[in-house]
């Protein structure tokens, strides 16, 4: 077995909660915080700083804005994080056919 793809995974992304994050975000335009965290049952410190972790790999942008006067922060991918997370899950595929018994 060649252990090449094992060590091109993206470290950013490869964690289970920026996984889950990413997920999410990549089935949805944008995603609130309190969406995110709430389904994927995580405390406002732990999402906050995969959240920060993300967009700091330049993975997604946030937005904060205001709706019924309460602060409202969104995520979203951006175009470099859509690419990440294509490559990501591709690397994922050649590993599991690599791996697959015929």
């Amino acid at each position: 077995m060649n252990p090449e793809p094992f060590l091109q995974l993206d470290r950013v992304i490869h964690e289970k909660g920026r996984l889950a994050i990413m997920s999410m975000l990549a089935a949805s335009p944008e995603l609130s915080f309190t969406e995110m965290r709430d389904t994927l049952s995580m405390t406002d410190g732990n999402i906050t700083t995969h959240i920060r972790t993300l967009q700091e790999a330049g993975y997604l942008s946030i937005t904060k804005s205001f709706q019924n006067n309460r602060p409202l922060t969104t995520c979203a991918l951006t175009a470099a994080g859509k690419k990440a997370f294509a490559g990501y899950i591709n690397l994922l595929e050649q590993i599991i056919r690599q791996t697959k018994p015929e």
